[in-house]
């Protein structure tokens, strides 16, 4: 009978194993916006072989330490890997214009400038999509990117937007309107930005708190299909709102809401959805 030597040094975990671990920290790593730690554990993983995402993910790192070159020759690498990556392709292009406004390197990302994932999934009455409009120049908006926080403070009518300390827009006048005059009354919202152009940007807010004098009073009378994800988020890497393959499973309608009859049906979303309600419903004789 052979017996088995224990002596004998363990066999060394496969380069799948180890790219897939390594993988697995790098994104952990981002979520907790632990960017330098991130862009190390990338170059790891490039140090094993090619790897288009793990480009993607290290760009995505140097990008938030504010090192704008060094991101875009990272996206140009995963782009001459796989031609069809969407990703790599609408960063360059972004980079292109800022390195232009802002030079090769701005400040990092502040601590905890990253949006709980919680912001980014729709729920019915609770959430609604704005565009910004009066946008920050392109130096300051060189640090703001898809998943980072945004805080709503009213301003007179306007309601303005600030990412990253920075104000970087003012909330599209149709939806303002609406949530400036439930914030008077107590309202409470937290914000984080989907996407971004070389012209616009594109954020999600959400209800973090009804005042009961707003109770029944739907924020958002239109919920829309898609959902946008946090970059980063596990399986996701750092797909943005165009690149999804899969969507979070609808939330349940909210239960405060007094009379669902008054939420305007899910397809409607034209100015006709921000169109301002009474305060109370008035019974016919």
């Amino acid at each position: 009978m052979t017996f088995p030597d224990l002596d004998a040094p363990a066999a060394a975990p496969s380069t799948s194993r180890v790219r897939r671990q390594l993988t697995d920290l790098a994104i952990a790593q981002a979520a907790q916006a632990r960017w330098a730690d991130a862009a190390e554990t990338n170059r790891k993983i490039l140090e094993l072989g090619p790897d288009a995402e793990a480009h993607n993910r290290l760009a995505k790192s140097l990008w938030e330490l504010g090192e704008l070159r060094a991101a875009r020759e990272q996206y140009q690498a995963a782009l001459a890997m796989d031609p069809t990556n969407r990703i790599a392709e609408r960063n360059i292009d972004r980079l292109r214009v800022l390195l232009v406004e802002a030079g090769d390197r701005t400040v990092p990302a502040l601590e905890g400038s990253k949006a709980p994932v919680a912001i980014f999934v729709e729920e019915t009455g609770k959430t609604g999509f704005a565009f910004l409009t009066d946008l920050a120049d392109p130096k300051k908006l060189a640090q703001v990117n898809p998943g980072d926080f945004v805080e709503l403070t009213p301003e007179g009518n306007r309601l303005i937007a600030w990412s990253n300390g920075v104000r970087i827009g003012v909330v599209e006048p149709r939806v303002a309107a609406r949530l400036l005059k439930l914030m008077a009354n107590g309202n409470k919202y937290a914000a984080g930005v989907t996407s971004l152009g070389a012209q616009d940007v594109r954020i999600i807010i959400r209800e973090v708190f009804q005042d009961p004098q707003n109770y029944g009073k739907v924020s958002f009378p239109t919920a829309a299909k898609s959902v946008d994800l946090r970059p980063y988020t596990k399986g996701t890497l750092v797909r943005e709102e165009e690149d999804l393959e899969e969507d979070l499973e609808d939330d349940e309608e909210d239960e405060e809401i007094e009379d669902l009859e008054r939420v305007i049906p899910a397809e409607v979303t034209g100015d006709e959805a921000f169109v301002e309600e009474p305060d109370e419903l008035v019974e016919e004789p």
